[in-house]
């Protein structure tokens, strides 16, 4: 079961299973199609990332375009070329288009302004898009996909219908396109140190019993060992911290994988009735304010997915969800950051 979770929690497509709390921020939108990926994120701000063609078997490489929301706003790209396996790396690399040399990539990482417009004319229409390094070798970036991933990050954008969109290009006012969002702050309160009395609670029945009839099997195999891992070991520890005058957190393993696992973390009363409030099953850390999510993609680990809520007094809001882009061995935890969720976390003043 959690081995087809990753793979949808990689993509940003892991369905949501359970209404957004109070204060929750509105994402942004991820989408792939082939070889290119799309994350664009809650103020605007759109990645593109596109990769080597691997029915082909081409060598890895990545390009990352970003564009900022609003009106009049560049496009800068970036460069990465496969790294995983490799330490032949070239000194210098060029780009080349449909033949013709474009000139080398700055420091081998970033495309100037003319490659930019070049490399996004190549992307739309079938082009041969190469870069070819001072050492012989030749790495190839796919434009499969990249129209429709392209496309989508001007809708998201507003920009479909003017100037500056990348296609469908129109008459439509630049001044129209929305402008780019401020990042949301979220403010954790101050700490409160953990009494003896809450993490003796980790060894109630009855808390652990109210944990089980709020939550799922899906969203916590370990609470309801029917056969197998959790059947064979018994109950999983239960910790208690906690976050207020009369909250706790409470945090137990849910589910293991082949290359993964996640802990399960609800909000409790600190006395009976516990009406536990489930916030994840995801998590793999936390410093009782914060919780964070990091998971491989697969096995190899050059793809990966990350989150992380925040306690703002009231409840925990999700304040980052990203991940590294498609899997392709271009580098070890992943080529790039492509987040769909961006906040500022700030300690109590």
């Amino acid at each position: 079961m959690r081995l087809s979770l990753i793979p949808l929690l990689i993509a940003g497509l892991l369905p949501v299973a359970h209404a957004a709390p109070a204060g929750a921020i509105t994402p942004g939108v991820a989408f792939s199609h082939e070889d290119w990926t799309l994350a664009c994120d809650n103020t605007r701000t759109c990645r593109a990332a596109g990769y080597q063609n691997e029915d082909a078997g081409g060598d890895p490489v990545s390009v990352l375009l970003t564009r900022r929301g609003g009106p009049d706003q560049p496009i800068g790209a970036e460069l990465m070329l496969g790294e995983y396996e490799e330490s032949d790396l070239p000194a210098t690399v060029t780009l080349r288009i449909n033949g013709t040399a474009l000139g080398t990539v700055a420091d081998n990482t970033r495309f100037s302004t003319a490659q930019v417009t070049a490399l996004l004319k190549a992307l739309v229409r079938d082009s041969s898009i190469e870069l070819i390094g001072d050492n012989g070798r030749q790495w190839t970036l796919s434009d499969r996909g990249a129209s429709a991933v392209l496309l989508k990050m001007d809708e998201f954008q507003g920009r479909l219908g003017t100037p500056g969109a990348i296609l469908r290009k129109g008459s439509r006012a630049e001044a129209s396109v929305p402008a780019s969002l401020p990042v949301p702050v979220v403010t954790l309160p101050r700490r409160v140190a953990t009494r003896p009395a809450d993490e003796a609670l980790a060894n109630a029945p009855a808390l652990r019993a109210a944990l089980a009839a709020a939550t799922s099997q899906d969203d916590c195999e370990s609470l309801h060992p029917t056969e197998g891992t959790y059947a064979d070991e018994g109950p999983q520890a239960i910790a208690v911290k906690r976050l207020d005058n009369r909250r706790l957190l409470v945090s137990m393993t849910c589910w293991r994988g082949a290359y993964n696992a996640g802990s399960g973390y609800w909000v409790v009363n600190d006395h009976a009735p516990y009406q536990p409030a489930y916030i994840t099953n995801l998590g793999v850390d936390d410093d009782v304010l914060t919780i964070s999510a990091s998971h491989k993609g697969r096995g190899l680990g050059d793809c990966w997915s990350s989150a992380s809520w925040a306690w703002n007094g009231t409840t925990y809001v999700k304040t980052s969800d990203s991940t590294t882009g498609l899997c392709r061995l271009v580098a070890a935890g992943g080529a790039w950051d492509l987040p769909t969720l961006v906040t500022e976390v700030k300690e109590a003043p």
